[in-house]
């Protein structure tokens, strides 16, 4: 595989929003999981993003994410020139977001590629992602919508599906899509592997900014000429016009039906991809075969004895485990988890609850 070189007219957008409910109480509404640092790497996962994009787009970065986090982003990213931070007033979901970014370089560099790519992943192959970026990036010029389909490591029911169509004529390792499928039940993903036919959607799309535009335009066109007019002037309209833009996901609002109209391809790539989307898959990416309890921070905290599973020792102190399998223990400040990896799911539950005490004043503000 070629080394990674920079791909002259490719600009990256990085969505950094969301809370990570499901890594609570580590991940936070004020400090949510694209701001830390989960793997021990010493940088967050935004950091990690940004330098896992910097050999393909160079200086052509463009991060869009919340108002209240801007200024970390802008803290965490000083090689990025802060007016490159987008601030959204508030969560409008992806399309609205990634749609933004489109509108505002269709404007600046009008012959531009833009690939979108979540800033709270994980990508252990380089090279791999380099490479898959780089044929999106040659589909994409002749005017399709490109995703990257990742290699499924177990039929796992929480991810979306592409299901691979034929080969792309003049592109090699590209297939059209034949359709993108909601997260299936355990037994239907286990069919999707037997076929080899499908590959876990992850949300990365690569596509010239006035195609994504053009596409939602069909069918949504007032959504479409919002972004665009709030693009020529966000100064004056940003604000003003947000909140009236559709809460809908880009699959929903343009990459379902582009693909049911024939118009949508994908990359399949085995990356080395987590979406580090709960506690479970957290251990599981950390996890050291020469230990039986996994530890993210101060190892010396932690004492298990007759124990395995997850501990985040985060609040200074030490927390000893004793005699218990696949335990999940994240020990903050303020607040205290004891689970399973098996339950990691149901975290988002506790979020759920403690939001609702707050919003009727029976719990504390500020724990979600």
């Amino acid at each position: 595989m070629q080394p990674l070189a920079p791909l002259d007219d490719l600009w990256a957008v990085v969505p950094a929003g969301g809370a990570g409910t499901r890594l609570w109480p580590l991940s936070r509404s004020a400090s949510p999981k694209f701001l830390r640092d989960l793997t021990g790497s010493g940088r967050s996962l935004l950091q990690a993003t940004r330098d896992r994009l910097v050999p393909l787009v160079e200086d052509r970065l463009l991060v869009v994410t919340g108002a209240a986090h801007r200024d970390a982003v802008v803290a965490q990213l000083p090689e990025v020139d802060p007016a490159q931070v987008v601030a959204e007033p508030s969560a409008r979901d992806s399309m609205a977001a990634i749609g933004l970014a489109a509108a505002l370089l269709e404007r600046r560099d009008p012959g531009a590629v833009m690939g979108s790519f979540a800033a709270d992943h994980v990508i252990t192959d380089e090279a791999a992602f380099g490479d898959a970026v780089t044929r999106a990036a040659a589909a994409a010029r002749e005017g399709w919508l490109v995703t990257i389909g990742i290699e499924p490591t177990s039929p796992s029911p929480g991810f979306g599906y592409i299901h691979l169509g034929d080969d792309l004529p003049g592109h090699p390792g590209v297939h059209a899509v034949r359709e993108f499928v909601e997260k299936p039940s355990l037994e239907v993903a286990r069919g999707y592997l037997e076929t080899g036919r499908y590959r876990w959607n992850a949300g990365m799309f690569v596509v010239r900014p006035g195609v994504l535009l053009d596409l939602l335009a069909e069918g949504d066109p007032g959504f479409a000429a919002a972004l665009r007019e709030i693009a020529a002037d966000p100064d004056a309209l940003l604000a003003a016009r947000w909140l009236d833009l559709p809460k809908i996901a880009l699959d929903h609002a343009v990459a379902e039906p582009a693909a049911a109209a024939g118009r949508v391809v994908v990359v399949p790539a085995a990356l080395g991809w987590d979406d580090i989307g709960d506690f479970d898959s957290l251990a599981g990416l950390l996890g050291d075969p020469a230990r039986s309890v996994t530890v993210l921070g101060e190892r010396g905290l932690v004492v298990a004895q007759d124990a395995s599973g997850l501990v985040v020792p985060a609040a200074g102190r030490v927390v000893a485990v004793v005699g218990l399998d696949d335990v999940v223990v994240v020990d903050t400040p303020d607040a205290l988890l004891v689970t399973t990896r098996a339950r990691a799911q149901d975290v988002k539950g506790v979020v759920a609850a403690l939001k609702e005490a707050a919003d009727d004043g029976t719990g504390r503000p500020g724990l979600t």
